[in-house]
């Protein structure tokens, strides 16, 4: 499924999500648009950036403010400082066998405590506060202790993102983390939507993993944060209509 300017949504996933599933959860400022800062880091520039962009990017973070941006591979402009740039691979669904995960519950609010705990220990990537109301989360608990869960990041059209795929050390070999990825990517089906991934590409276990799952690559990809300027550039603002807005919680 392509969008009406003939690019594929999993080209710039942050935009087409912001610009449809998610777009009760944007901020925007001009042409850029973000996710609350207690929900996900990600920002969306046009696939072509101005200078104008990048000053209602640095705008809309606030000096020194920090963003993280996915498929994009263009260095930001110099004032402003890099923090990390990481190779990255999307895959997409190719197959994968779906079932339900009879032992797993079903994550929210009340649970956020335990799953930023297991998130600490793990490492699986961004997860924050209010990461959980993105989509549906998986978990599995053993002892009353959460100890692995999958769940949806990014949602667009046609298409939604698993992520948060973490299990503690004490059970892993197990196969939660494979039953879990299973039993998110069945519900994603069978609502209609196929779901996707993305995975640093020197995680070559999870990689491999999630080939033998059925996922295949459809693009390199990259993962780049940057800090914005300390002092913000002169110039005209944004028009009032592009001023942020506050997300709708």
């Amino acid at each position: 499924m392509r969008t009406p300017d003939g690019t594929h949504p999993l080209d710039n996933p942050v935009r087409a999500a912001l610009t449809g599933p998610h777009a009760r959860f944007a901020e925007r400022r001009g042409r850029i648009l973000r996710y609350p800062v207690d929900v996900a880091p990600w920002v969306a520039l046009p696939d072509e950036p101005e200078a104008r962009d990048w000053a209602d990017a640095a705008a809309l973070v606030g000096p020194g403010g920090g963003i993280s941006i996915t498929a994009f591979r263009e260095p930001p402009p110099d004032d402003w400082e890099v923090v990390f740039d990481i190779d990255g691979v999307q895959l997409v669904d190719a197959g994968v066998a779906t079932e339900p995960f009879p032992g797993a519950a079903r994550l929210g609010p009340a649970d956020v405590p335990e799953m930023l705990a297991l998130v600490e220990r793990t490492r699986p990537g961004p997860f924050l506060p209010r990461t959980v109301e993105l989509g549906t989360y998986l978990g599995v608990r053993r002892e009353g202790v959460l100890v692995a869960m999958a769940g949806e990041r990014m949602v667009l059209p046609g298409w939604s993102e698993i992520s948060a795929v973490c299990t503690d050390e004490s059970v892993r070999g197990q196969g939660l983390g494979t039953g879990l990825v299973r039993a998110v990517s069945h519900a994603i089906k069978e609502r209609g939507d196929t779901p996707f991934l993305h995975a640093a590409a020197a995680n070559t276990n999870a990689v491999r993993l999630y080939e033998s799952m059925g996922f295949a690559l459809r693009r390199r990809t990259s993962f780049l944060g940057a800090l914005a300027p300390d002092r913000p550039a002169t110039g005209p603002s944004a028009p009032d209509g592009d001023r942020p807005a506050a997300a709708v919680r």
